[in-house]
């Protein structure tokens, strides 16, 4: 069975920095596009970043310059490294997967951003 762990959340100051990580495991072929979206408290989920197969990337205006989306596709892991945190940044961050056309989400971690 597929699945998608996020893990590297946490409580981070305004201007501060922090990385997540989705590693999938299970039986996997291929991985296609790889994804995060956010969810703020009150809110509806939205998109946060993209990247394809080779490696193409797609940011929301929001986060744009500020976050960098990788991929490790021979650890079958995605990565989110999120600078200049705001306070607006805060919400539960999901990774997002198509798997063999499949799609799969994480869990959610939590990011904080307040002093």
């Amino acid at each position: 069975q597929v699945q998608l762990v996020e893990s590297g959340g946490g409580l981070v100051q305004p201007g501060g920095s922090l990385s997540l990580s989705c590693a999938a495991s299970g039986t996997i072929f291929s991985i296609y596009v790889m994804e995060w979206y956010r969810q703020a408290l009150g809110k509806q989920r939205e998109f946060v970043t993209t990247i394809t197969s080779p490696g193409n990337t797609y940011y929301a205006d929001s986060v744009k310059g500020r976050f960098s989306i990788s991929r490790d596709n021979a650890k079958s892991t995605l990565y989110l490294r999120m600078n200049s945190l705001k306070p607006e940044d805060t919400a539960v961050y999901y990774c997002y997967a198509n798997i063999d056309h499949k799609g799969y989400w994480g869990q959610g971690t939590q990011v904080t951003v307040s002093s």
